[in-house]
């Protein structure tokens, strides 16, 4: 299971990455931005070597997509838009700044269940679990103590409704325990290649502080387009609800999915969407028209409504599904 992983996660490491390299050399001024200096929200620091090297696979010498102009009205302070097929990264925005990313934390947290495989696993939720949420502030499944699930389930709770007791359970079984599992979550991060990106919970939690769990846009694309190759994934993110009967051992769920973009944008699959103070609305974001699969990233638009970080996705993928074939 551990390679099939890595093969996953270095395929989604090489389109990205060349991807990245192909946007920023071409004219026109489309390359990242110069990093601005440490803010509480936005850090920039030198990338620490990471243990496994990335691929060297160049990009394709005839983009798939003829980019022309860019897109309007988006004010997310970090964003990105890229080809989900070749990796050909179309706009962007201070894509390589570290910025806290909330909830879109989870998807590595999904990302490493996937890797440890069994997903009928029989897990029981602890009542630390309810005590954490509750004492962090975050979003619940409003899982019952002592119940058992399965690590299935468990990943619905966990990225459907955004649970963090869904996160600490999973956390907890996984690790086993909070901090190997963190642990865990930091060396996937470094053997993918995110040099961008540290984990301090497996849920996006302001905690210890406002900023200590951060990615930028560049490394969350690697990070969802490896999620994205799991079909048991896939199958979870473009949901709108997921129902849950009582059953042996465990009460009746039901758990809507808080991606606005579910039900309401067309073609939208995915994946995960974050919100905190500091954070701002995040959505690490996916949908498919036509043909053309276009996956995205938006740190930080500005907290003007619960769909703040939906409506910048959309003016995104709009202008990009419009695009003309290269």
């Amino acid at each position: 299971m551990r390679l099939r992983v890595w093969i996953v996660v270095l395929a989604a490491v090489a389109v990205i990455a060349a991807g990245v390299a192909a946007w920023a050399s071409t004219a026109g001024g489309r390359g990242p931005r110069p990093m601005p200096g440490p803010t509480a929200a936005a850090r920039t620091r030198a990338p620490a070597p990471p243990s496994r090297p990335r691929s060297s696979a160049s990009p394709s010498a005839s983009p798939a997509i003829d980019v022309v102009g860019t897109p309007g009205k988006v004010k997310a302070k970090g964003a990105v838009l890229a080809d989900a097929a070749t990796g050909q990264v179309l706009w962007g925005r201070d894509v390589s700044t570290e910025r806290p990313m909330a909830s879109v934390t989870k998807v590595m947290t999904a990302l490493l269940v996937l890797e440890g495989g069994d997903l009928g696993r029989q897990i029981r939720v602890p009542k630390a679990a309810f005590d954490y949420a509750w004492k962090n502030g975050g979003e619940t499944a409003a899982l019952r103590p002592g119940d058992v699930l399965t690590a299935q389930e468990l990943l619905e709770a966990l990225l459907l409704p955004s649970g963090a007791d869904a996160a600490y359970t999973l956390a907890n079984a996984y690790g086993p325990g909070l901090d190997a599992f963190i642990a865990r979550m930091n060396a996937t991060a470094a053997q993918m290649g995110l040099d961008h990106t540290h984990f301090t919970s497996p849920d996006g939690l302001p905690y210890p502080t406002e900023t200590s769990t951060y990615s930028t846009p560049s490394d969350l694309l690697t990070l969802g387009l490896a999620a994205m190759r799991y079909l048991a994934f896939r199958a979870v993110v473009d949901q709108r609800f997921y129902h849950l009967p009582k059953g042996p051992g465990h009460h009746q769920y039901w758990w809507d999915n808080t991606d606005e973009l579910i039900g309401s944008y067309q073609g939208a699959v995915g994946i995960k969407t974050g919100y905190t103070d500091d954070a701002g609305h995040c959505l690490l974001f996916e949908a498919a028209r036509n043909g053309r699969t276009l996956i995205g990233v938006v740190l930080d638009s500005p907290a003007t409504g619960p769909a703040a970080g939906a409506h910048d996705a959309k003016q995104m993928l709009n202008w990009g599904f419009r695009l003309p074939r290269a």
